[in-house]
């Protein structure tokens, strides 16, 4: 009946066995049949190289992007031209959902690297939500989520200091990789200590030197832009945060 219902809806199915969406989508909640079905009415993948927008501010809301491999940023812009950084985002997540109300996007997206993408058009993601109840049901947590994490990034910003907030911020992506099977302690930091900066609201200086004095310290390894956390009991603990080894899958920040 759903499927009947898609059909009719004018939304062409595309194969997308090659796409990986069902990996995505299983930690999202939706059981295999429902997968199977949301697999037939998504796009086939697209590449985005390093620096290649995948949206612009102002633009028609038409697709919602599930991340396959790389990363992307989300960020605003002021009237003059500066950068605020919104997100960090990585394989699993979802990118565009928070344009549902004005129907535009209200940001950018960049890829840090190079990005596979998988899109499903707003009108076939609209219908599945009516016809799935999982699917809709995913779209209001992942919509309470970004309350939380806006709540977070509230008092991130506003009550810790410049290692607490990095602490944290490591923490996070620990925890987002973990829950996609990924190592939680060793992965890329594909962004830039500018980029970092902006998000946490502090200088790229005092990344950097942020950074010197966690890897003095032997709390965390680095070469380039691979990066082992070596002490995540001693990094919840800068981060003024309990520790708890389950607690390594559970997010912090969604972003």
């Amino acid at each position: 009946m759903a499927r009947q219902a898609l059909q009719e809806s004018g939304c062409a199915p595309i194969s997308c066995q090659n796409c990986g969406l069902y990996q995505l989508c299983l930690p999202m909640g939706l059981d295999s049949a429902d997968t199977v079905l949301l697999d037939r009415y998504v796009k086939r993948k697209r590449l985005l190289k390093r620096g290649e927008v995948l949206y612009r501010i102002g633009e028609a809301f038409t697709y919602v992007y599930a991340i396959r491999s790389g990363s992307v940023k989300t960020y605003i812009s002021t009237d003059d031209g500066r950068l605020q950084i919104t997100g960090f985002h990585v394989p699993g997540e979802l990118l565009g959902l928070n344009a549902i109300d004005e129907k535009r996007y209200n940001g950018e997206a960049m890829a840090l690297e190079t990005t596979s993408v998988c899109e499903i058009s707003v009108e076939c993601f609209e219908e599945l939500a009516r016809q799935i109840p999982s699917v809709h049901y995913q779209m209001l947590r992942m919509m309470s989520r970004e309350i939380k994490h806006n709540q977070e990034l509230m008092l991130l910003l506003g009550k810790k200091n410049a290692e607490e907030r990095l602490a944290t911020y490591l923490l996070s992506l620990s925890r987002r990789f973990a829950l996609r099977n990924y190592s939680p302690t060793q992965f890329n930091l594909s962004m830039s200590r500018g980029d970092i900066g902006n998000y946490l609201g502090i200088a790229e200086e005092t990344v950097s030197r942020v950074f010197t004095r966690f890897q003095e310290e032997g709390v965390i390894a680095s070469e380039r832009r691979h990066i082992i956390l070596n002490d995540l009991e001693r990094l919840s603990a800068i981060a003024r945060e309990p520790y708890s080894a389950t607690a390594q899958v559970i997010p912090l920040l969604r972003r």
